[in-house]
């Protein structure tokens, strides 16, 4: 896939220094930009870049074969006709809501709250939903409120989502990690890491979990053990940082409830997103801060005033075409992305037959010593290789046998998944899932 810049004749910009002129040390910036955490993605597309006849299952993007571009003027339109008829603004108000600065905690926030009562039967104050610009800005703006100094620290299920680990690194926040299995967060690590961290002088502040089809691992949480979560952040006096963006691409048996649906304590913050089930390139999220300040406040105010000096508003446009999508889709997501769902349905039973087909019991490297989950829905599959699993490989992957993966390292902050990778199956079609998955096999057998 290529982007309209690499369509354009553009000149490189020099990258050495003129003589006499600034050079900038990367010691002497802030730690995350040279942090592992914050480098993969770039290296990554770098190296998709570099091989763009490669089968890519590294990148963890939507499927693309249902956009239309008409669409986002429908949406548009959809939007404008809902702030007439259903809102009664004037044009004059209409015009401002698209063109003008918008308000801080965003304007679609009432049709977000129609959505979760839709689809995830969440009653939700409208007006503790903050829009923000995707869902990458409510983790940074989540951790910059709740860690007031260097003795604060969360918790996260490792391995964890790279973007989460990079937030807490921008803002300087300790992420202590908990076991997770092939049930979801391990919650018996999950209270001795409590223990320890307050033991250790530190507080704990809040644990970030994805219930359903975790990126990287593709793990869930069953609903008794949701339940018990809960009953644990309650006991430790702990928030549950609940990220969702995955829920409505399940194997077709249905949904589990929500954390924050099971929430009456207030103990929840949940991030939610449009990326997979919109689009990304709206970039648009959101954060439900429903908990209670002192002052009568709600936590959702005062995460508003950290993105007014962040990023002001969430962009007005993004805003209505996602409101025009909810609409247009009488703000059920779930029936918005029915044909999305089975497009990963059908991707995630040939990524699991094609292993099968090469690794499993009549395979030709069947004692090979790979082995791999299968999870019940999302976008992604853990393969486990006899060998270790670095960018070097990932290099010699994609240079000699023209297949992408993701390290799992990366997802352990360095610290764990040496011979493990992430296989994303999103945006690719069955019959390239399996040439890739056969790619793999020659990378195995090469090692062997």
């Amino acid at each position: 896939m290529t982007s309209v810049s690499e369509h354009l004749d553009i000149a490189p910009v020099p990258r050495t220094a003129a003589p006499g002129g600034v050079r900038l040390d990367a010691a002497e910036l802030h730690a995350s930009v040279s942090d592992p955490c914050l480098t993969a993605m770039t290296l990554l597309n770098d190296i998709a870049g570099r091989h763009p006849d490669a089968v890519s299952f590294a990148a963890g993007r939507p499927y693309e074969g249902f956009y239309e571009v008409a669409a986002l003027s429908d949406y548009l339109s959809a939007f404008e006709r809902h702030l007439v008829d259903d809102l009664g603004l004037g044009p004059e108000d209409v015009r401002r809501t698209f063109f003008q600065y918008g308000r801080t905690k965003g304007f679609i926030h009432h049709l977000i709250t129609r959505h979760l009562a839709s689809d995830e039967r969440m009653t939700v104050d409208p007006e503790s939903v903050l829009v923000t610009t995707g869902c990458q800005e409510a983790m940074v703006l989540v951790l910059r409120a709740l860690c007031r100094d260097e003795r604060d620290v969360v918790l996260a299920a490792y391995p964890s989502y790279v973007g989460f680990l990079g937030a807490a690194r921008l803002v300087d926040v300790r992420v202590r990690p908990v076991a997770e299995g092939p049930g979801g967060i391990d919650l018996a690590d999950l209270a001795e890491q409590i223990r320890r961290a307050r033991a250790d002088g530190l507080r704990p502040r809040a644990c970030y979990v994805v219930p359903d089809f975790a990126n990287p691992s593709g793990v869930s949480i069953a609903e008794d053990d949701r339940r018990r979560l809960v009953e644990l952040a309650e006991r430790e006096d702990i928030l549950l940082l609940e990220d969702n963006p995955y829920s409505m691409f399940h194997g077709g048996e249905g949904r589990l409830p929500t954390l924050k649906s099971m929430d009456t304590g207030h103990r929840v913050v949940y991030f939610g997103s449009f990326a997979k089930t919109a689009f990304a390139g709206a970039r648009v999220g959101y954060v439900i801060a429903d908990q209670p300040m002192a002052d009568g406040a709600l936590f959702a105010d005062e995460l508003a005033k950290l993105k007014s000096m962040l990023t002001l508003n969430t962009s007005t446009v993004a805003q209505a075409v996602v409101g025009g999508f909810l609409l247009r889709n009488e703000c059920s997501v779930e029936r918005a992305t029915v044909r999305e769902a089975q497009v990963y349905r059908d991707n995630l039973r040939a990524v699991l037959t094609g292993l099968e087909k090469h690794f499993g019991e009549a395979g030709p490297l069947h004692g090979s010593g790979v082995s791999w989950n299968a999870p019940a829905g999302g976008m992604f599959v853990v393969v486990t290789l006899p060998f270790r699993a670095d960018d070097a490989l990932l290099t010699r992957s994609a240079e000699r046998f023209g297949v992408l993966w993701t390290p799992m390292y990366h997802f352990y902050a360095g610290e764990g998944g040496s011979h493990q990778i992430r296989l994303s199956f999103s945006v690719l079609s069955p019959e390239r899932i399996d040439v890739g998955i056969g790619r793999l096999a020659e990378l195995v057998a090469d090692r062997a």
